[in-house]
């Protein structure tokens, strides 16, 4: 064989072998939490995640500022395995819309969150709640940092998890900065990025029909699930399910 059908060859199986690569579904996952809590309510789909072969990274958000949450995410998402599903719940959403452009993110999971556009922050869009909508018990900020309040928190952000976990979830909240809930989103990541959006039908946090609105918007692959705010703490399966069809771009 020549030295020119040699190279030919070569070239062909590796364009085979790279095309090959580009089918095969993204294994890295980057959950980001939202406002009030930690990294440690995903722990049951990070479960189901592993089982399933995926690479899981949980982001600590200091959730002091949007600046500094996307930067926390950014380095989660270099130090990720090849292509990465990029999942935020509730103000995560926001920190995934704008860490979403990353070249290294496949598509954007959206759970029971913020799927903020250009120029939204957190604080714009509750803004101007629907109707009859629920009244999350926000406290006044102290020193710049926001609380649920501890006796309502179970009622309204997880009405579906045991009550001795929703007990721990309320006293062990974070302090959410407030300008962390000013942050505005710049370039959102699902203009261009497949997105998918999973509404938590009995959220007492983000209205239902609020998330509709924005899945709607963004153009995402959706399903509703009965559950509330904290969905990915009461039904992991169905949060897990939806990050898979995501990481198989089958909708």
């Amino acid at each position: 064989m020549s030295t020119a059908a040699i190279i030919a060859s070569a070239a062909l199986a590796l364009g085979v072998a790279a095309g090959t690569a580009s089918a095969q579904p993204a294994k890295s996952v980057v959950l980001v939490h939202g406002g009030f809590v930690d990294g440690s309510g995903w722990e049951g789909v990070y479960k189901i995640l592993k089982k399933d072969g995926y690479d899981v990274t949980i982001v600590q958000n200091p959730t002091t500022s949007l600046a500094d949450d996307v930067a926390v995410t950014k380095r989660a998402i270099a130090a990720a395995k090849g292509d990465v599903i990029l999942v935020g719940h509730s103000y995560g959403g926001v920190v995934v819309s704008e860490a979403g452009t990353d070249p290294k993110v496949k598509s954007v999971v959206y759970i029971a969150a913020f799927a903020a556009d250009a120029g939204e922050s957190v604080s714009s869009l509750i803004a101007n709640p629907p109707p009859g909508a629920a009244v999350p018990p926000i406290l006044p900020p102290v020193d710049g940092f926001l609380m649920l309040d501890k006796a309502k928190f179970a009622a309204s952000f997880a009405a579906d998890v045991r009550p001795e976990l929703a007990s721990f979830m309320a006293d062990s909240q974070v302090p959410w900065g407030v300008a962390a809930l000013e942050g505005k989103v710049t370039k959102p990541a699902w203009k261009v990025k497949p997105s998918w959006y999973l509404v938590a039908t009995d959220d007492h946090m983000i209205p239902p029909p609020a998330q509709r609105q924005m899945a709607g918007r963004a153009k995402a692959t959706t399903v509703e699930v009965p559950g509330s705010h904290a969905v990915y703490v009461s039904n992991p399966k169905a949060v897990a399910d939806l990050i898979e069809k995501a990481a198989a771009g089958t909708k």
